[in-house]
């Protein structure tokens, strides 16, 4: 296994978790997911197991036969990044000014 923190191993352990429930919610076999995705049935295991060491893409693939696969690509968007974007209004200018010169011209025509 790889050096990872805990808090990761056990968010892909739940993701694996959640991929099988997901799977065998909708009676789909193991053996059926593997064939759909293009995949091994031994990978489909290692993904539902939280492997690690598999790759993004299988699990992408896995979440495009459940029909998640946007969940995959809003996994870091900026809408969830709740300490980037606070990090961002930390600097945000105190004022707007208009500038006093536009295109050669005063701002008091």
């Amino acid at each position: 296994m790889t050096n990872l923190p805990i808090p990761v191993i056990s968010a892909l352990r739940k993701l694996g978790q959640d991929i099988n429930d997901a799977r065998r919610r909708r009676r789909i076999t193991a053996q059926l997911m593997a064939e759909r995705a293009g995949l091994s049935r031994s990978t489909i295991g290692k993904i539902e197991k939280g492997d690690p060491t598999t790759s993004m893409g299988s699990y992408g693939a896995v979440l495009f036969v459940l029909g998640m696969e946007k969940r995959l690509s809003d996994l870091v968007d900026s809408i969830h990044d709740l300490v980037g974007r606070r990090l961002e209004d930390e600097n945000l200018p105190q004022r707007v000014r208009i500038p006093s010169k536009i295109n050669g011209k005063t701002n008091e025509q």
